[in-house]
């Protein structure tokens, strides 16, 4: 006989299925992991809250389509880490929390820390199980891999009981997980094929999960052959190369409205690995919900999804990148009725994304910030964010060009783009990462800045800062004008802050200021913070403050 623990079996199963890197929070609850860590090859990554814990492994798993795997304590534990288990849950991204359980004799009696599991995540989780014996722990861990990749990729919970644990057993090791994939087959194909070629005016939404580089080169080849205009939904930029002549623009908060237009107009929408929810569908008025189906095409790998809310002429069930192969190797046309289409497409969005005209009020013009990075940062940055106006900049004026460089949430989590960073660098420490904060977002999560310098991770930081949760006081100025309240913030010197962690801090107060601070900040080689003094007026690319508070007033 081969006795281990159950924290042991539990940590040689990661590795069999591809784990590299654990997030995780201490606790009692969980000592025999932690034990069955030291000696493995698998890097630990001690953050400093539950929260910033689960957003990186979200974001590991947005970035590799493995599941990122956090780990967290018992009880409070466990529900400060439940926000990055619902932005996995929207942005559809395989995920694995490891959360410990009181003993087993204990249970049902409300002890130290005790939760429900299934109770609190529940409505969150694909599956939430809690294992109490360890000859399980292969099995169950083989299926969680299987569940959060598998369909419409999300997360799993996992509860421990502590005891369970320290059981030592006798048990063989699970295979490696192999997710099945759904291949899109001949008939749907043909009929996609048909219905292409028999429209006048079609275009691509890409979106949802599931992608791969390879995935989106053959995208890229099916765009290129049939000359289709290609659009991205919220946040999934980086599934599109924006210098692409066939790129027309994301579809956002604030879209273009020509992007908007030429989406209302279509007369085919194929709709590839998305959902349509509310942001890109600009709170469902796009399409007809449930419609007649006659202008989509949707492409999914969860059965449940298609025709959930709108009525899909075509369904077809196959993950976002088998079928973009699929699609690729179809006969190039000898012409289309359509052709010239991507090419005004993408003009438009060449315009729309020039951040030379545009002006708003303050020193700081963040336009001109963006313009800078744009020629500065190598094309493959990552770029993380959370939610907030300040979003805009980065969405609307950096041409995501390169596969795995986008990491935000499109559930609208505040607080993501610090972890974000933290954990995408982590995984490809020679790549560039920037996350991008607003004052209100950064002081969320921001405690993670000190995870970044504790392994020597070079992140940059910048804060944009107005003073105030800007996006939730446009929303008042235009709701209830005139009536502040709730939305002020008194915050610290950020960059006094960044130097305080051990970190490179820099303030700018004006335009000019922002070249020389990156430059020194890229060349400190520590974790940086950028802290930008915008003025609150300047909220949004097109209007200011006074200007959406004064169409308020008029009615």
């Amino acid at each position: 006989m081969s006795l281990r623990t159950g924290g042991q079996i539990l940590v040689d199963q990661l590795k069999i299925h591809g784990t590299s890197h654990v997030f995780c929070v201490p606790g009692e609850s969980y000592l025999a992991v932690l034990d069955a860590l030291h000696d493995a090859e698998i890097k630990t990554i001690v953050c400093r809250q539950e929260g910033g814990a689960a957003f990186m492994a979200e974001a590991a798993g947005k970035t590799t389509g493995r599941p990122g795997i956090v780990m967290v304590t018992r009880g409070p534990g466990a529900t400060n880490a439940s926000p990055g288990i619902h932005v996995a849950s929207q942005d559809s991204t395989p995920l694995i929390m490891f959360v410990g359980q009181v003993a087993r004799d204990m249970k049902e009696r409300e002890a130290f820390q005790e939760l429900d599991y299934k109770a609190v995540f529940g409505s969150m989780a694909k599956w939430v199980v809690e294992i109490d014996r360890a000859e399980r722990i292969p099995e169950i861990l083989s299926r969680a891999f299987h569940v959060a990749t598998q369909g419409r990729p999300g997360p799993v919970v996992i509860a421990l009981p502590e005891d369970m644990l320290t059981d030592s057993v006798d048990v063989a090791d699970a295979l490696p997980y192999a997710p099945v994939v759904m291949r899109p087959g001949s008939s749907d194909m043909e009929a996609f094929q048909r219905r292409l070629l028999a429209a006048d005016r079609p275009i691509v939404l890409a979106g949802g999960s599931g992608w791969s580089a390879e995935g989106v080169a053959d995208l890229v080849q099916f765009a290129e052959n049939f000359e289709l205009p290609v659009a991205v939904t919220f946040r999934r930029q980086m599934l599109f190369p924006a210098d692409h002549p066939n790129f027309a623009g994301d579809l956002g908060i604030g879209p273009n409205p020509k992007l908007l237009q030429r989406v209302k107009d279509a007369d085919l929408v194929i709709l590839l690995g998305g959902r349509m929810s509310e942001m890109p569908s600009q709170s469902y008025t796009l399409f007809d919900i449930p419609g007649d189906g006659a202008k989509l095409v949707h492409i999914h790998p969860g059965a449940e999804e298609l025709n959930r809310v709108y009525r899909a002429g075509l369904g077809i069930l196959a993950t976002p990148t088998a079928f973009a192969e699929a699609a690729a190797a179809l006969p190039k046309p000898n012409r289309v009725k359509w052709s010239g289409a991507a090419a005004t497409a993408h003009g438009d969005y060449v315009v729309w994304s020039d951040p030379a005209p545009i002006r708003t009020a303050g020193a700081v013009q963040m336009s001109q910030v963006m313009a800078h990075l744009v020629d500065v940062m190598p094309a493959d940055t990552v770029y993380c964010n959370g939610a907030g106006n300040y979003a805009t900049w980065v969405h609307r004026f950096w041409p995501f060009r390169a596969f795995a460089s986008q990491l935000a949430p499109t559930c609208g989590s505040m607080g993501y783009g610090v972890p974000a960073s933290v954990a995408a660098k982590a995984l490809d420490p020679e790549r560039a990462v920037m996350a991008f904060a607003g004052d209100g977002c950064f002081m969320m999560n921001g405690q993670e800045f000190a995870t970044a310098i504790q392994y020597d991770l070079p992140i940059i930081v910048v804060v944009v800062d107005n003073g105030m949760y800007g996006t939730i006081r446009m929303h008042q100025e235009r709701e209830y004008p005139g009536r502040v309240s709730a939305t002020q913030l008194r915050n610290p010197d950020f960059a006094e802050l960044a130097r305080a962690y051990g970190g490179h801090g820099e303030t700018v107060r004006k335009t000019e200021d922002f070249a020389a601070a990156l430059e020194r900040a890229r060349a400190s080689r520590k974790a940086a913070i950028i802290h930008c003094l915008i003025d609150p007026e300047a909220i949004t690319p097109s209007r200011s403050l006074s200007e959406i508070r004064d169409a308020a007033l008029k009615g």
